[in-house]
Formats: structure tokens, C-alpha cells, sequence
């Protein structure tokens, strides 16, 4: 999923686990050593904890403190890592896998699942306290089949959606309200140009912007089963393809970055949260993760949200989402009991519901009491519902330069190319990947 790096890099795949990395790669460490085993002593199990936001490990410490103090006989070391997806590829390689994981719920989260790196928690009695639409979106992604059937192979703590931000100020000030359909989304924007004020602040120095935008308006638009049938085609694309089916995505993405602002080519995600916190735009085109770094620049910025109005159909609307948090227990770990009583406590509502409203993310508990965030209230309605869709850049092997050919899209507004090049690059990945298989066979 698109969100900020390096805490959040978007979603990057590899090759098969355990043998995808050479040889010398470092391992950048913040705050302690990475052990990546867990041991005991008078007693005292000792749980590695594998923990890849650096925002979180003030909330993950406080939550430590209390989950030892109920459980004297365990002690867990919180190892918090600046470039998680190669500090856990490091420890595969070393055969050291943490005891319990937090990681982004991506691409490369999937991949790692289907290597069969993480337990099977589908018989844990948290599993059941899951929202169903949630999990799915974790079980599509894919994970450890051993011929038994689908594993559970990552809980969801915390979930994001990806919508429109907006100044409620600025629309109040403009007569302007909160579209539901792609022409009154359009027709704001003019307004606001009108108006002399920017309709959309933009960032395209960080290239990763243009995506949440992009998983938007193609994971409404596509074809049902787009990406089944994009793999069925293996290279070839005779049938499917971005160029046959992504058009009108593309089209509407170029149509809403002619609203941004004048310098938006050189401006980074920074820049844009210190613009939108200080009202120099009426909207954003960033995820509900980008609120606390707004509010750090301004904690009485007026902020509301509302969901990407991608048709003309009102009720066709839908709110992107991506489990931004998910918790593994390490598949051999020796301390596999110790490492659900940790699981169970992350999971349970009261610690769950204190995380989301601390980092601004919806709970993704059945019955959970709704986000009291203001700043959520536009996308909270349908995460409860349900009426929720995955991230599409999961889908994408990380080989792709997604973002890279998105900038170049918004830069230049060529679509013929954008399409044209996606599907190439799709194409070069699916030959190899064949080739690939039939040197195994």
C-alpha cells in the first residue's frame, strides 16, 4: 500500500524467501540489537519482538509494560527497525525469525506468508474477534497452503483507508459540500480554482504520492477479477490488460492532478502535510496515516475526510483499506505459548481500540467500538460496513516501478504510455516467472 517510507515503504515483494538476499546485505538497527531468538533464563522467557513502526514504539512500550506486569514470567524486547522489509529478510537468510512480528499487511508481507514463515493462528480464539471483511483482505493477499488449506498467517491490529482529506473550513467558506459523485468531486475542485484557492495540494517530488489516488480509482473501475485474469494470460495479454481495462482510471487520475498547485512537481510529502495543516489547500490526496504527521505540524488543523466519489453512482462508493498493522507469531519459535499470550493481549479490544485512537487507524475488532477521531468520521461508517476493498498495488510485483511510471504519468498526463509500459513491464515479469517454473519442473 501507498504510505510514507521508510516506516511505510509502499508495497515491495521479492523473490522466493529464505534465498532472496545475498550475501553482506546490512541490518540497520534503532533502539537494540535485533536477537531474532528468544531465550530463557531463571524462569523469564524472553520473546523478540519485531516491531517496524518507529511512530508506534512509544504506544508498543506502554503496552509492553502492562502485558509484563500481568505476566511476570515473560519479558519482551521490542526491536524497532528502520527498514523492516530488509532487516526481516536478513533474519530469514540468518534462520532467525522474531518470535512475534508486527508488519505491514503488503505485497511482501504475502510473499513471506506463502514461504510459510509465520504460524497458523486460525485455531486462536482471537482469531474469531477479527472483522471478516478485514481478514479477507489479509487472506487475498495470500499465505501458507501446505496442502491442508488457506492458514491464518497475520492477526489485523490496526487497519487505514485511504480517501480524500479536506479543510471542512475552507468548504464552508467556499459553499461548497462534501461530493458524492465524480462531476460534483470535479465541480468542487473548479470552484475552488475559481476561488484562488488550491483545490488539491500535491507532492510529486516523493513519487509514492500518486498512488493512493491510483489504488482509488482503479480498484473501483477494474473488472471484477482483473488480477485472477491478468495472470491467467502469462505474457501475452491477448485478453486483459491495463491498457484495455485501466483507461478510464488513468483518464480520472491525470484529471484530478490538473488541480494542484502550481510547484507540485517539486514538493514532497513533508511539504504537503505542513501545506494542507496550514490551510493552503481545500483537499489532500493522502490516507487517514498521514494525520498524525499533519496534526505534528499543526494539532488544530482542520481536518475531515471523506471517500473517493469515483463514479457518478453515489452509492457505488467504497473505502479503500489495508490492514497498516498485522501481528505474526514466527513459525519455529521455541516459545510458541509465551508468543500467544503476548498475541492474545495485543488483540484484545481494550489494547486494539487505545492503539487506533492514539495513531488515527480504524480497529479491525467485530464490534468494535467506532474511531471517536473527527478527523475519521467521513470513512469510519464504511470500514464498520464493511463496504471496504483492498490496496490493488499488492497485486503488482515489486520489480514493477509502479510509483516511478504514476509520476511520470502525473508529470507528462500521457496515458497511452503509462498503460503501454505497465503492461510491458507486467509481461517481462510474467516471462520470467514461467521461465522460472519451467526450469523447475
Amino acid at each position: 500500500m501507498f504510505h510514507p517510507p521508510p516506516a511505510r515503504s509502499s508495497t515491495r515483494n521479492g523473490r522466493p524467501i529464505r534465498r532472496v538476499l545475498a550475501a553482506g546485505i546490512g541490518l540497520v538497527l534503532a533502539g537494540s540489537a535485533l536477537v531474532g531468538c528468544s531465550s530463557s533464563d531463571d524462569g523469564v522467557v524472553t520473546l523478540d519482538f519485531f516491531q517496524f513502526k518507529p511512530e508506534a514504539v512509544k504506544d508498543f512500550a506502554a503496552i509492553i509494560d502492562d502485558f509484563e506486569a500481568e505476566n511476570p514470567d515473560i519479558r519482551v524486547v521490542q526491536n524497532a527497525v528502520p527498514d523492516p522489509d530488509t532487516a526481516i529478510r536478513t533474519l530469514l537468510v540468518k534462520n532467525k525469525v522474531p518470535d512475534v512480528l508486527t508488519l505491514n499487511v503488503s505485497g511482501n508481507f504475502a510473499e513471506l506468508a506463502r514461504a510459510c514463515v509465520f504460524a497458523d493462528l486460525s485455531g486462536e480464539a482471537s482469531a474469531d474477534t477479527v472483522n471478516p471483511a478485514v481478514q479477507k483482505i489479509v487472506q487475498d493477499l495470500g499465505s501458507c497452503d501446505q496442502g491442508d488449506g488457506a492458514e491464518v498467517n497475520a492477526l489485523p491490529f490496526a487497519s487505514n483507508a485511504s480517501g480524500i482529506i479536506y479543510n471542512p473550513a475552507i468548504f464552508a467558506e467556499n459553499g461548497v459540500e462534501v461530493p458524492t459523485t465524480w462531476d460534483e468531486l470535479i465541480a468542487a475542485a473548479q470552484t475552488f480554482q475559481q476561488n484562488g484557492v488550491t483545490p488539491f495540494y500535491c507532492t510529486m517530488k516523493d513519487a509514492w504520492t500518486a498512488g493512493p489516488a491510483f489504488v482509488n480509482l482503479g480498484g473501483v473501475l477494474m473488472p471484477e477479477g482483473f488480477f485472477d485474469d491478468l495472470r491467467a494470460e502469462g505474457s501475452d495479454l491477448d485478453t486483459t490488460s491495463f491498457s484495455k481495462d485501466f483507461g478510464d482510471a488513468v483518464e480520472k487520475e491525470v484529471e484530478l492532478y490538473s488541480y494542484c498547485q502550481d510547484d507540485f512537481a517539486s514538493r514532497d510529502y513533508n511539504a504537503g502535510n505542513a501545506a494542507f495543516a496550514a490551510g493552503e489547500s481545500a483537499m489532500y490526496l493522502q490516507g487517514s496515516y498521514a494525520i498524525p504527521a499533519i496534526r505534528a505540524t499543526n494539532p488544530d488543523a482542520q481536518i475531515a475526510t471523506f471517500p473517493y466519489p469515483v463514479t457518478d453512482d453515489a452509492d457505488s462508493r467504497v473505502v479503500v483499506s489495508g490492514v497498516d498493522v498485522g501481528i505474526s507469531i514466527g513459525r519455529d519459535t521455541p516459545h510458541r505459548a509465551e508468543a500467544q499470550r503476548f498475541v492474545d493481549y495485543l488483540m484484545s479490544p481494550e489494547v486494539v481500540q487505545a492503539y487506533s485512537e492514539s495513531q488515527s487507524t480504524f480497529s479491525p475488532l467485530e464490534n468494535a467500538v467506532p474511531n471517536s477521531d473527527p478527523a475519521l468520521a467521513g470513512l469510519e461508517p464504511y470500514f464498520t460496513d464493511g463496504r471496504i476493498i483492498g490496496f490493488i498495488d499488492h497485486q503488482i510485483p515489486a520489480s514493477i516501478p509502479l510509483v516511478n511510471l504514476l509520476q511520470t504519468l502525473v508529470l507528462t498526463g500521457n496515458t497511452e504510455r503509462f498503460l503501454s509500459d505497465l503492461d510491458s513491464e507486467w509481461s517481462k515479469v510474467a516471462a520470467r516467472t514461467a521461465t522460472s517454473r519451467k526450469g523447475k519442473s
